[in-house]
């Protein structure tokens, strides 16, 4: 099989490895890459939200399968795109994907089909939500932006002035154009937060092995968010137990409300959690896997991927087998110097090898280019250095290790991935 990836980020790269373990595999390109995806695949001059270019090169290049892998494309209708081409994509097509693109959507349906969320309001006017805000005056506030917004479209406001700040600059400095033309309001839940990406293919759900996420810049929390400074699998916070409520309350449901809408969910869907007190909620839904979740998942799974891609959009997933590592792993992003602000690109990054690798770990190139033969930065996450291992302990070691061996002027990583106090 011939199969076209789109994207140029560190999910991507996590794909493109998996996928090239496929004995189906006889041709890999990605659209469009990056400098270390160019060790795996043939790297494609094509953006990725280029939807007529992405068309033409897969039907005059005989693409047998398009992986459609970040939220812009998808949004805008790239599966739909392909298929209306007779050309097979792995993603949801651009009415599912809205449960992603509109936080509002996503809220409402919630609401609609009794799947457990924080409670919210919805905002068109920046006087109107901040008069809101005032006559509640309970902190700390989460303040939504309804759109895509690369990850970034969330404040949690630790008291008026914050939130005033946050209001008008989605709304009136449109700091994410159109995104924050409407926002949500929404309560402040607590708990341990867990993601959990699922193949699914509108009629089955298979969940994967759990992951955490850590969004914040800095060690113990602290800082801006970003889109992600690493990850750990499985997240220690989510039991047998909890995975059973989530599917009986949540994931089902979901997929079922989407059905009921008329708008099939097919492909992966990424379900953001929290497990407060009083059960696990909603917080957030991504129309794709997730991004640095998907490096320490994919690692962990042993069945092949590109047989998982052709059950779901063959709506067969319920037949096929999916078999996971009982190891555990874990990511760290070694970032650029001022992520998730302001940062230089084209710094030169030494002890990789010529392959953009280590020793012992996985390097997935985030934001990578290739200046002749040396891999320079070109982006604010820059490396997601990845290992397994039969322990947590055991995976984070091996992988801070190998960071410890990467340089690059103004690299900056958060030195307390996976270490967790229980809630």
């Amino acid at each position: 099989m011939k199969v076209l990836v789109i994207g140029s980020g560190g999910r991507e790269h996590a794909l493109v490895r998996k996928l090239k373990e496929s004995p189906r595999l006889t041709k890999l390109w990605c659209a469009p890459g990056n400098g270390g995806i160019a060790r795996d695949a043939e790297c494609v001059d094509i953006k990725a939200a280029d939807i007529p270019g992405v068309v033409a090169f897969a039907k005059s290049n005989g693409v047998d399968l398009v992986v459609v892998a970040p939220d812009d494309p998808l949004a805008a209708g790239m599966v739909d795109a392909l298929e209306a081409e007779g050309i097979r994509a792995f993603g949801p097509h651009k009415a599912a994907a809205q449960i992603e693109a509109s936080k509002v959507f996503s809220k409402n349906l919630m609401k609609k089909y009794n799947i457990p969320t924080a409670g919210y309001q919805v905002f068109t006017e920046p006087e109107a939500a901040l008069a809101e805000i005032r006559r509640e005056n309970s902190y700390p506030v989460v303040i939504k932006a309804d759109g895509l917004a690369l990850g970034k479209g969330v404040v949690i406001a630790q008291d008026y002035a914050q939130a005033e700040q946050a209001v008008r600059a989605m709304m009136e400095d449109k700091i994410f154009g159109e995104s924050g033309s409407r926002i949500v309001l929404e309560e402040f839940l607590t708990g341990p937060e867990v993601s959990v990406l699922a193949f699914t293919d509108g009629k089955c759900v298979r969940p994967m092995v759990s992951s955490k996420d850590h969004k914040r810049a800095l060690d113990n929390d602290e800082g801006a968010n970003t889109g992600g400074m690493g990850t750990i699998s499985p997240n220690p916070f989510y039991d047998d137990e909890t995975a059973r409520v989530c599917m009986e309350t949540i994931f089902l449901p979901t997929i079922h409300a989407m059905n009921a809408e008329g708008r099939p969910f097919k492909g992966c869907l990424y379900f953001g959690l929290m497990l407060t007190p009083k059960g696990p909620r909603v917080i957030e839904y991504n129309a794709r896997f997730g991004d640095p979740e998907t490096q320490v998942v994919l690692p962990r799974l042993e069945s092949d991927l590109l047989d998982i891609m052709e059950a779901v959009i063959d709506g067969r997933l319920e037949e096929q087998e999916i078999q996971w590592s009982p190891q555990a792993a874990a990511c760290v992003v070694m970032a650029s110097g001022g992520y998730p602000a302001q940062y230089k690109k084209g710094i030169a990054i030494s002890g990789l090898s010529k392959d953009g690798q280590v020793p012992g770990a996985t390097v997935y190139h985030a934001g990578t280019a290739l200046h002749g033969e040396e891999f320079v930065t070109n982006g604010g996450r820059v490396l997601g250095v990845t290992a397994t291992g039969e322990t947590l302990e055991q995976a984070l070691e091996k992988a801070y290790r190998a960071v410890s061996g990467i340089h690059f002027e103004g690299a900056h990583y958060r030195r307390d991935i996976g270490k967790i106090q229980k809630v």
